[in-house]
């Protein structure tokens, strides 16, 4: 996501600052390369030999005859973003009135002159960020390209935003937009059917790979709802990625005939539509009352329409992108469903993959338009490429980053 990428970290006087070293390995673990800017406040919060080790590259604590911030941030800088996390309010109003004063408005001064990517994760008491000069300041520098990270409002604090969130963020402005202005519907998990107010019938999908196009569409430039059902039954894994509503508008479904009624409104005015979630087959009439335990029960299972037939019914000439699980590991019999459903909905491609991936990480696909692609990597590696192929195709001509 952030490969190759070179990140300028710019880190001011909020308490916040002691996430430094959290976000820079967020960055790295990224593939991020981080040079850490300090103000004289942050280093009474962090020392700078906290950021040096995070980043592993000297800090820039003052600006001297080597003029750093040009370097850093000018026309032929070394970064290719720079990212302020945290910034105070003061700060953020000090790069609102081009005041330059310390190591990390002077970069931002310098970055802004130099059109380099800028992003800022705000941190602070809550009344003042409420303040209307700081709001005001907000907008302006909002006005000139600069991406926030909206904060967490808890306990009277405007917190910085996650980790995930702020590595996000950064990845979306440093990477060329393929997908800038356009609008992604993505629907992930499994849908489940009431059998009665108790029971559902459902399946084993994660929503991983669903999660993970969105946020790579997200980090492509577009704007991403993402209509998420369920979580088959897997165990908790540590390290989840965050709360999906920081990269998308996130739109929460249960059953197939749910799913049909966001999806259609969603697609409505979308540029494309990449449909992931395994949604359910069949379902039944469901029970008024819970079905007694102990007794023998038959059910009547009933085919539920197609999402994706009725989306493309309501949008003649609306891209599609299509997902097609099969067992057995065969990919003659993988891709010949994935030409049948890419055919009769008339999708743009179709990625298939074999049942045994749902709940992992590592997955093995085949991207099938005209030709054939195998794709193997972790799900958000295939994230990666179905937007890089979706940017193809409906988005801009700008070069990505190589991964």
């Amino acid at each position: 996501m952030l490969s190759g990428v070179n990140v300028a970290l710019g880190i001011t006087g909020s308490i916040a600052a002691v996430k430094t070293v959290e976000i820079a390995h967020e960055l790295r673990r990224r593939g991020a390369n981080v040079r850490g800017v300090m103000s004289e406040s942050a280093r009474g919060i962090v020392h700078p030999w906290s950021v040096e080790f995070a980043t592993d590259e000297e800090v820039v604590t003052e600006i001297t005859g080597r003029v750093e911030h040009v370097d850093l941030c000018g026309w032929e800088g070394w970064a290719d973003v720079l990212l302020i996390a945290p910034a105070t309010a003061n700060t953020v109003g000090k790069i609102a009135g081009a005041i330059d004063d310390t190591p990390v408005t002077t970069c931002a001064t310098t970055a802004l002159g130099a059109d380099l990517p800028v992003v800022i994760a705000p941190a602070m008491h809550e009344p003042m960020y409420d303040h209307p000069g700081v709001l005001d300041s907000i907008e302006r520098v909002e006005g000139w390209g600069v991406e926030f990270v909206s904060p967490r409002i808890e306990e009277g604090k405007a917190k910085i935003a996650a980790a995930d969130a702020i590595a996000l963020a950064t990845a979306r402005a440093a990477t060329p937009s393929a997908l800038a202005g356009e609008h992604v519907v993505v629907t992930a998990g499994a849908t489940a059917e009431s059998v009665d107010p108790v029971r559902v019938l459902t399946n084993r999908s994660s929503g991983k790979t669903g999660r993970a196009v969105a946020r790579a569409c997200y980090v492509a430039g577009a704007d991403v709802t993402l209509i998420h059902a369920l979580v088959g039954p897997h165990p908790v894994t540590a390290g989840e990625e965050a709360d999906p509503a920081t990269y998308a508008e996130f739109v929460s479904v249960e059953s197939s005939a749910e799913l049909s009624e966001a999806a259609l409104a969603a697609a409505a005015d979308a540029d494309a539509y990449v449909s992931v979630a395994a949604i359910s087959d069949y379902t039944v009439e469901p029970e008024e009352e819970k079905i007694r335990s102990g007794e023998d029960v038959s059910l009547d299972l009933l085919p539920s329409p197609k999402v994706v037939d009725a989306v493309r019914e309501a949008n003649p000439d609306l891209p599609i992108v299509g997902f097609k699980t099969e067992t057995g590991g065969d990919d003659d019999a993988m891709v010949e469903a994935a030409r049948a459903i890419a055919e009769r909905v008339g999708m743009s491609f179709v990625v298939a993959n074999d049942a045994s991936v749902m709940g992992a990480e590592e997955t093995r696909t085949l991207f099938v338009d005209g030709e054939v692609t195998e794709r193997v990597g972790t799900k958000a590696e295939i994230g990666e490429a179905v937007a890089a192929e979706l940017g193809d195709r409906i988005g801009g001509t700008a070069t990505r980053h190589e991964e």
